[in-house]
């Protein structure tokens, strides 16, 4: 149920179906006993943000309660279609208690929402997180080495910082042999999600990169084991391998499908830091996408990005400046930017700078707390 609301606010109906009676009151039965649960944590008066379309159910027992609710949503569609329309037609008597509505976009506003409770407030990333803070390019190698990317890997790695330590000693499970360090990559991460395409960005490496190049291409997502809350996962996974394997020796051998540990957030997050900081050109090719925080992630780490123009990445992007946008079934033109910023250097590096210098300015969370304490403050004043 949760998977069908998400892919419904993103106008895609995966398995064709409508969202049944039934689901309808399982999702209330499951909402009614969360909030009694909740409704023990919090105070009358204490203000509650419940985060994306699958909390809405908890938004009257809170406001029973005497708090004040903001309800956020992370997700939307530009241009929203009947499929899309259902979710919100299903979700929107939930939210009729909440003050405030919080989203990513205005383009992602629901309609028949009061407008004079919707506040437009852009998501950010925490700069001092494992998953982006700075890292020397020896951390980089000490990592990704005992992570198993590269070749010759150590034991373990404890990466210190201003936030709590982290130790490294989990394997990437990847397909293929590990990386040689020296070879330009071009790395995605994200779940195993068709809306996150990984096959379009296997068959654009493999008709319009690889010959061009002598680049390798790494998929990055979840381990297949740490998924259960998502059956599409494992069967995009399955595809990806099965299509890796009938890839022609040469080509074969410069793509690696890594599934990463999950079992400690601390460690999972900075092999992704690791990984980002050692691509030579990160990729976002979504068809669709709420915001998409991976591309502000790699742009906080003076990373050229080449990412799909839809949703939020159109408000990260400017395109030519601070990256490159493309549309997301341009395989053709997908293959040529990335091949070309793999080539050169320079260009891609100016991109990489004029990146971190974007997300600097607009998309860290100092900003971002500013924007959320003010709306907590018009509530309780």
């Amino acid at each position: 149920m949760t998977k069908k609301i998400h892919t419904f606010l993103h106008g895609v109906a995966s398995d064709g179906s409508e969202i049944s009676r039934s689901e309808r009151n399982e999702y209330e039965r499951t909402m009614a006993r969360n909030a009694t649960a909740l409704v023990d944590t919090v105070k009358g008066n204490d203000v509650v943000i419940l985060h994306d379309p699958q909390s809405t159910g908890l938004v009257s027992a809170l406001h029973a309660h005497g708090t004040h609710v903001i309800w956020r949503s992370h997700v939307g569609l530009d241009q929203p279609n009947d499929i899309a329309r259902a979710a919100w037609d299903m979700l929107r008597p939930y939210l009729d208690e909440a003050e405030a509505y919080v989203f990513s976009r205005r383009n992602y506003v629901w309609e028949g929402l009061d407008d004079s409770r919707v506040h437009i407030i852009p998501p950010s990333i925490d700069a001092f997180t494992a998953k982006n803070r700075d890292l020397t390019n020896d951390e980089v190698a000490h990592i990704l080495s005992v992570a198993r990317v590269f070749e010759d890997g150590k034991a373990t790695a404890d990466i210190d910082g201003s936030a709590r330590p982290v130790h490294v000693e989990r394997k990437v499970h990847m397909s293929g042999s590990p990386i040689p360090p020296e070879v330009p990559i071009v790395v995605q991460v994200s779940r195993w999600d068709r809306l996150k395409d990984p096959l379009g960005v296997l068959d654009g490496f493999v008709r319009h990169i690889a010959p061009k190049t002598d680049g390798y291409l790494v998929l990055a997502g979840p381990a297949a084991t740490s998924v259960r809350d998502d059956p599409e996962q494992p069967e995009v996974l399955a595809e990806l391998e099965t299509r890796r394997t009938g890839l022609p020796p040469a080509i074969r051998d410069r793509v690696r499908i890594a599934q990463l540990p999950m079992e400690d957030e601390g460690e999972n997050a900075i092999v992704v830091n690791a990984l980002q900081r050692h691509a030579t050109v990160v990729v976002q090719k979504s068809l669709a996408e709420g915001f998409g925080l991976t591309v502000a992630e790699a742009m906080w780490k003076a990373r050229p990005v080449v990412a799909s123009r839809v949703g939020g990445i159109e408000d990260q992007i400017e395109s030519g400046r601070s990256g490159i946008l493309i549309e997301p079934d341009d395989l053709e033109r997908f293959g040529s930017e990335v091949a070309a910023l793999l080539e050169d250097r320079a260009r891609a590096e100016h991109l990489g700078t004029e990146a971190k210098a974007r997300v600097t300015r607009e998309f860290l969370t100092p900003r971002h707390l500013i924007k959320q304490g003010r709306l907590v403050l018009s509530l309780i004043e």
